[in-house]
């Protein structure tokens, strides 16, 4: 572990900001992760560009990832789908006609109702809110950037305070290798009454629905909106609405049995690559089916329309396929150690649950992973709730916060582009709009965690 470790994502973020290209940024941060491997190995750096080509292989040969990254080309067909039909038309005119979508309010409440509602997997309830609101703000002229802030913003908080998913799942398995006065279950759910960068975060994403309040460069691309005469690419208006419904409710029906089933009965023991894969495909299999037997398209056509769907979506899939090779190239140069290790020995013990917050904080906006980010710290924070008497609920709940709120930051997350692909916004635009939001949202969790130290410890 050395200073070096955090240079390949810094360079990916100073290039994000500066040329506003991230896959040129991502594919700099790799090359550059890869060249100080060779280098700490002292290996010639003229095999860099081969590793980087090894490192990019061997990242989508695994079969979590790969599953991943054929979801993300997949979901692009189910979209042209149900775009195409006109069921995205027919669905905005529905849920206006009875009532549930009559204002921006009602529209940005049903959105988060709907990320909420899914809380088994963060890219199911992104995709599902994304799937179901896209056309509605369009109609009431909200940016896309509004509508990727709220899902992204809503999804991974609702999976770490809910904890009955995979989530749950992960971080219990993290906490029960250890030995504590509670029981890891225990320390799990009282954990999530700290978890303050959560807890916050959807208090703003409410504000931001009930008030209809946007403010810095969402406030301009509201404005832009607003100048513009939009035209709403929903498809044709005479259709019927069940060509979007019977696909989505099928997404996420069989994302719930898929997670039991790949969970031998267990939902929270469940594989959400596996899942949310296999939710898809199938989803796209009967919106197909549902053209092809109303006779509205030939099989050519509907061939053709996937396609299209598809590839309209490589560029998000080459940024979340670069994004988890820079992460796993990062693993192995230790940058996520070296920046734990930054938690100094010789804190007052009230700063030290602050101190770990940050800590989380930086690394999952670094390395693009909140999960690697309590790969990590657990490890670090369980000991230190043994040797000094921490309250373990608080420690656990700064990680997590940490972790969630460093990924909801950083422009190189996978997280941030599924939320980009799902809402049809630009990635750099949603994590430039998002930004300050998710740095308020931080500031105040500090500030409760450092509190709570002083109150607790």
């Amino acid at each position: 572990m050395s200073w070096y470790a955090i240079l390949p994502p810094l360079i990916a973020i100073l290039v994000v900001f500066w040329r506003k290209e991230v896959i040129m940024a991502l594919l700099l941060a790799v090359i550059s992760s890869e060249f100080l491997l060779l280098y700490t190995q002292g290996q010639s750096g003229l095999l860099t560009f081969v590793n980087s080509v090894e490192r990019v292989i061997s990242v989508a040969t695994s079969a979590g990832n790969s599953r991943i990254l054929i979801f993300s080309i997949v979901i692009g067909a189910l979209l042209a789908y149900i775009r195409e039909s006109g069921g995205v038309a027919a669905t905005v005119n529905k849920l206006m006609n009875i009532g549930v979508a009559k204002s921006k309010r009602q529209v940005g409440l049903l959105t988060m109702f709907t990320g909420t509602s899914v809380f088994i997997e963060s890219n199911m309830s992104v995709l599902t809110s994304g799937i179901v609101s896209r056309g509605l703000f369009d109609k009431f002229k909200m940016s896309r950037a509004r509508l990727a802030y709220i899902i992204d913003s809503t999804s991974a908080p609702v999976c770490i305070l809910i904890l009955l998913n995979g989530w749950g799942a992960y971080v219990l398995g993290l906490l029960s290798n250890y030995e504590l006065e509670q029981s890891a279950v225990s320390i799990l759910w009282s954990s999530v009454a700290f978890n303050f960068y959560a807890i916050i975060a959807l208090l703003i994403v409410l504000y931001t629905i009930v008030f209809d309040k946007v403010h810095g460069p969402m406030k301009e691309a509201e404005l832009q909106l607003e100048k513009q005469s939009l035209e709403i690419d929903v498809g044709p208006a005479a259709s019927k609405a069940r060509f979007m419904l019977i696909p989505l409710l099928t997404l996420i029906v069989s994302m719930i049995g898929f997670m039991f089933w790949t969970g031998n009965g267990e939902l929270a023991s469940g594989s959400g690559s596996k899942s949310v894969l296999y939710a898809t495909v199938l989803a796209s299999m009967v919106a197909y089916l549902q053209l092809i037997a109303h006779k509205q398209f030939t099989h050519h056509q509907l061939v053709d329309i996937g396609f299209k769907g598809m590839g309209e979506l490589l560029p998000l899939v080459s940024i979340v396929l670069l994004s988890l090779t820079l992460g796993a190239s990062l693993k192995e140069l230790g940058t996520g150690q070296f920046v734990a290790s930054l938690v100094g020995d010789y804190l007052p013990i009230y700063l030290i649950v602050p101190v770990l917050f940050l800590t989380g904080a930086v690394m999952s906006f670094t390395t693009g992973t909140s999960w690697g980010t309590f790969a990590i710290l657990i490890p670090i924070g369980v000991p230190l709730i043994q040797a000094l008497g921490l309250p373990a609920p608080l420690v656990v709940g700064a990680i997590l916060s940490g972790g969630i709120f460093g990924d909801h930051c950083s422009p190189i997350s996978d997280t941030s582009a599924v939320s980009a692909l799902a809402s049809g916004c630009d990635l750099l635009t949603h994590v430039k709009t998002q930004l300050p939001y998710a740095l308020v949202g931080g500031l105040l969790a500090l500030l409760s965690f450092f509190v709570a130290s002083l109150i607790m410890i």
